[in-house]
């Protein structure tokens, strides 16, 4: 699903970048795509997306 209509970023994109590129937030993502925030209105739907894919990534860490 598309996140992002302006720089063309999905929910794939966002979860890739957390997991491989060890970012910790929605800016750090965009940044690590290439992108930064246009309009905005994506902001908080990439922010809970982090959110929830952080804990996933500090876990596999622990392992």
């Amino acid at each position: 699903m598309y996140v992002c209509i302006c720089n063309g970023i999905t929910d794939k994109d966002i979860k890739g970048a957390v997991a491989e590129g060890g970012v910790n937030d929605a800016e750090e993502v965009y940044m690590s795509l290439g992108s930064s925030f246009c309009c905005g209105q994506c902001k908080d739907c990439a922010e809970s997306l982090v959110a929830h894919e952080l804990p996933k990534r500090l876990l596999l860490a622990a392992e």
